[in-house]
């Protein structure tokens, strides 16, 4: 949130310029709802209250609603078909009917994104490196982001599971594209709309790194981005900005692995995030206050220690920490509750 404040300014400041090309939406604070939920003093935003789901899952898909006009659409020219599906995709989202304040929610964030060029889901983990999710498909537009970001690590899908907000907009497109190449589109025209809407969510670190420093920072990289992605006027180099290198590690989200407490107690780590830990190597130590007794928490695979959870006592069954890994091993839903 403290990101989206500094974005804003920027913003307006070039908006003042005449800087800016089409809209730019900046929504400063995407989860009401969760805000306003408060246990103990504490903040509990994850997971709605009432249904127990996470904000930022199960987002109505639309594909399904403009299916059957798609095929109007398969022989038009590049340029031309992009723009008619999006005013469809905009009146299917109109249409949706939210029967409760979450599914409301729901509709209101996908019907500010679902037609836009490039979208950006800014998260912060719990206690984690910078990291971004997109899909393979988007990786090489995502990629100048993340050398921007100075972003240790990337996680790719295809499909994460459960509808995440920034697949449910990326993967509306690749679904379209499918379609219309069953209906004999042209391979240009389906590779077009595939990549109509480049997403990605980005972890800026973990909930304790809130600094007016690091914002500015990040809220610099992601202006010049979008002014590479053609939305401001000047600012950066289109060319320069795709050519630019990082050191961005690249996994299949199906690589990560999350690590689970086997006892409840005082949680110790004994390796640091950013540090290459291999399988069965011991990443944290769990103490039990009453005995004594010292349980060794192993790493399940060779990877990247890149997240871990900020409370030091935790119970038998809880995630405590996720490695990455370069081969993937996990199938079905790929993300945590």
């Amino acid at each position: 949130m403290l990101v989206a404040q500094h974005l804003r300014r920027l913003l307006l400041e070039l908006e003042e310029q005449g800087q800016l090309i089409g809209e730019i939406v900046v929504v400063p604070a995407a989860n009401p709802i969760g805000l306003g939920q408060r246990l103990l003093e504490q903040p509990v935003g994850r997971f709605e209250f009432g249904s127990g789901e996470n904000f930022n899952r199960h987002y109505p898909s639309l594909v399904s609603w403009i299916g059957p006009r798609l095929m109007e659409v398969a022989h038009k020219e590049q340029g031309e078909a992009v723009d008619v599906i999006r005013n469809m995709l905009r009146g299917a989202c109109d249409l949706l009917q939210p029967a409760t304040e979450l599914q409301s929610l729901r509709k209101i964030l996908l019907g500010l994104a679902i037609d836009a060029d490039t979208v950006l889901d800014l998260h912060c983990d719990n206690e984690a490196l910078l990291h971004a999710y997109t899909t393979p498909r988007l990786w090489p537009m995502v990629k100048p982001l993340a050398a921007l970001l100075d972003c240790p690590l990337a996680l790719l899908a295809e499909g994460s599971g459960d509808d995440p907000f920034d697949e449910s907009c990326s993967m509306t497109w690749q679904k379209i594209a499918e379609r219309l190449g069953a209906y004999g589109a042209s391979v240009a025209l389906c590779d077009e709309v595939g990549s109509a809407c480049v997403a990605a969510t980005v972890e800026l670190r973990g909930e304790r790194d809130v600094s007016h420093e690091s914002a500015r920072t990040d809220a610099d990289a992601v202006l010049k981005f979008l002014a590479g992605r053609g939305h401001l006027a000047s600012v950066a180099d289109r060319d320069s900005l795709s050519a630019r290198e990082g050191s961005t590690t690249v996994h299949p989200l199906a690589g990560t692995m999350p690590v689970v407490a086997p006892a409840s107690g005082v949680l110790v780590y004994l390796r640091e995030l950013g540090q290459a830990v291999g399988e069965g190597e011991p990443l944290a130590e769990i103490v039990d206050p009453v005995t004594g007794h010292t349980c060794t928490v192993a790493s399940p695979v060779d990877g990247l220690f890149f997240a871990r959870d900020v409370r030091r006592y935790v119970a038998a069954g809880a995630r405590i920490a996720k490695v990455s890994g370069s081969r993937p091993v996990r199938t079905g839903k790929l993300m945590s509750a």
